[in-house]
């Protein structure tokens, strides 16, 4: 009998590491800038992280690529958000007329915004900059069943692969996720649960608005989910747990990483799909650097698992790509510094 063999899937095909050479000389550069070492923080990190990405002594972030993935929910019908389901649809709406929070930062930053609907329950047909790729009008109840088929995850893992590939085609220097969708705290709670193996009381917060009470019934229901559930892998507690655009956040990541495509990861659930693509394939961690530490409840924990130090924390919770897109300044500035700013030698300056 000749057995079949399984194939592996793309997604799991190894990533390149970020450029080791290029690295070095990034830190030995800033070894030589006009400044106690180390005095710069963070913004001395980015721009080192960022030029072995790039494999270029003079890195950048000037040609920006946002994808904000959108999709509805079946947990929504258990009361987990203060807005009805409607606003998703509403919101793509409001994203192709340029009036949502990241279509203003896409325009102040001159990034290239491409909005990608995964399914809502009010099809809003087509739009202006609005990517059609609806895989259904919803995922199921996560309560009840999976959230998704298999066919079903593979469609938004490829979608969100797509995305990622369109920027590094597009000679993009930076690649951002974002989201849309109700009830898509309560599902990237419930995979984060999943994939670290806490209780939802640590990692369920407040999402669009919930008071003590909400918070609580969002934490029962997770807690129910994963009573029921037992995914054996990150694959699969995406599929069971997760929503259309956290599938394609991840596929996203991972294609962009295996594309070599520097990734500016955003908040609480864009942080919950990085967990599950670097769970699904590691080496895709490498090209990951984390825009800001959102107010949402277990963000924390989710930075934390993934030895993460975001750039900026300023008590934001919107998502849609809106926290990564309010780094991008701080990430071009220092790539200003790194290129910019004179060594001992040249300035004349004597060094410690």
């Amino acid at each position: 009998m000749t057995e079949t063999t399984v194939p592996t899937p793309w997604w799991a095909a190894p990533c390149d590491p970020p450029d080791a050479g290029t690295r070095d000389r990034a830190l030995a550069r800033q070894a030589q800038l006009t400044k106690p070492p180390g005095s710069l923080g963070g913004l001395e990190a980015a721009a080192v992280a960022l030029a072995a990405m790039q494999g270029s002594d003079t890195p950048s972030a000037q040609r920006v690529w946002i994808s904000v993935f959108a999709a509805d929910h079946g947990i929504a019908a258990d009361g987990v958000s203060a807005f009805p389901q409607a606003v998703t649809g509403e919101m793509i709406r409001n994203f192709a007329a340029g009036g949502a929070a990241i279509s203003v930062l896409a325009r102040e930053l001159g990034a290239m915004l491409e909005v990608v609907d995964l399914g809502t329950l009010n099809d809003v047909g087509p739009l202006p900059g609005v990517r059609r790729v609806r895989i259904a009008p919803s995922t199921a109840n996560f309560r009840h069943a999976a959230a998704m088929t298999a066919m079903q995850l593979d469609a938004a893992l490829q979608a969100g692969a797509a995305s990622a590939r369109a920027a590094g085609d597009a000679r993009a220097d930076v690649f951002i996720g974002g989201e849309m969708g109700i009830g898509n705290t309560t599902s990237a709670a419930a995979l984060a649960c999943a994939l670290l193996g806490r209780p939802a009381a640590e990692l369920a917060g407040a999402g669009t608005g919930l008071d003590a009470t909400g918070i609580a019934r969002k934490a029962a229901v997770v807690d129910e989910a994963l009573a029921r559930h037992a995914p054996s892998g990150p694959a699969e507690a995406l599929a069971t747990f997760g929503g259309f655009e956290l599938a394609a956040l991840a596929g996203a990541y991972i294609a962009a990483a295996q594309g070599r495509l520097p990734i500016l990861v955003d908040g609480f659930i864009s942080t919950a799909a990085a967990l599950a693509a670097v769970r699904m394939a590691p080496s895709c961690r490498a090209w990951m650097l984390f825009a800001h530490r959102s107010h949402e409840r277990g963000h924390a924990r989710l930075l934390e698992a993934l030895d993460a130090a975001p750039l900026l924390d300023l008590g934001l919770r919107l998502g849609e790509g809106s926290g990564a897109a309010a780094a991008i300044p701080l990430l071009r500035l220092a790539c200003a510094l790194h290129a910019g700013m004179a060594t001992f030698a040249q300035a004349g300056v004597s060094e410690a």
